[in-house]
């Protein structure tokens, strides 16, 4: 009997044994999925570390300008027309004048605002060369002629003409890499007038010209590779132009002429967003 009872005693103790054994089991992983954390949304997947959007500044973006970049600019240009050293003279067969200068006249040309675009390249961190592209409608007028074949003091309407002047300019730039970069520069302009209409009547025509140019700046990096410029050019051009006909033939008399060299000498002013290649 007492050895029945000891039997029975070890069987009771190893199966309580055993189910408590398998209880720990089962309840290990539900602690761990009770205690886990609750996310309220899933993480979005992170960007490549590559990827930069055209207006972002990343960690690889490139701070400034430097050896070998292409810069592509859009412009407002305002062009300032000095109208400096303005000679003229008349030729009137009637009244018996050839070349005669027109000593109190000078010649008058508008101001004009038009888009500009600008191409340029960088050959060294410091030193670029860009050409800039833009064509711009101006009046002219010839204005205090004393000459008494035209009729004494007045002002005459000359006409109009497109100019075209390509300038191709090599800048020094003081800080690459820099988001602030001034710049000074020299180059040469190349001036085509075109779509030439003579006042009053007349022909109006025009020759070619050029000559040198300096300019200062600067370009201030905005975003990603956007930037901003703002750019002041002198030009040194000189015109020389030829009318004839119409009024000129009522007030000189049949095959009246008026030539005219102006130094034009504008002055061009722009501002405008630049990308960065």
């Amino acid at each position: 009997m007492v050895k029945f009872r000891s039997f029975l005693t070890a069987t009771v103790a190893g199966v309580a044994a055993l189910t408590g054994a398998a209880q720990a089991q089962t309840a290990q992983p539900n602690a761990a999925y009770v205690n886990a954390p609750v996310m309220n949304r899933i993480p979005d997947a992170q960007k490549p570390a590559s990827h930069c959007g055209i207006f972002e500044t990343c960690a690889n973006t490139k701070i400034g300008t430097g050896k070998g970049d292409i810069m592509i600019r859009l412009s407002g240009v305002g062009v300032l027309p000095q109208d400096r050293d303005s000679r003229a003279w008349v030729t009137a067969p009637a009244a018996g004048l050839v070349n005669h200068p027109l000593n109190n006249t000078h010649l008058s040309t508008t101001n004009q605002a038009m888009p500009e675009l600008t191409v340029e390249y960088f050959i060294t961190d410091n030193l670029s060369v860009d050409l800039i592209a833009t064509s711009t409608r101006h009046e002219v007028a010839a204005i205090g002629s004393d000459v008494p074949a035209l009729g004494g003091p007045h002002k005459l309407d000359v006409g109009s003409a497109w100019v075209l002047p390509p300038t191709l300019t090599f800048a020094w730039h003081f800080r690459p890499h820099k988001r602030f970069n001034p710049y000074v520069g020299v180059g040469a302009t190349a001036m085509w007038f075109h779509n030439m209409h003579g006042g009053e009547g007349m022909q109006l025509n025009s020759g070619f010209t050029g000559g040198p140019s300096v300019n200062v700046g600067f370009d201030y990096q905005l975003v990603g590779n956007w930037f901003f410029n703002a750019d002041v050019k002198q030009m040194f051009v000189r015109m020389h132009a030829w009318a004839k006909g119409g009024v000129l033939d009522q007030l000189g008399g049949a095959g009246a002429s008026v030539k005219a060299h102006e130094s034009l000498d504008p002055t061009v002013v722009s501002a405008g967003i630049a990308y960065r290649f």
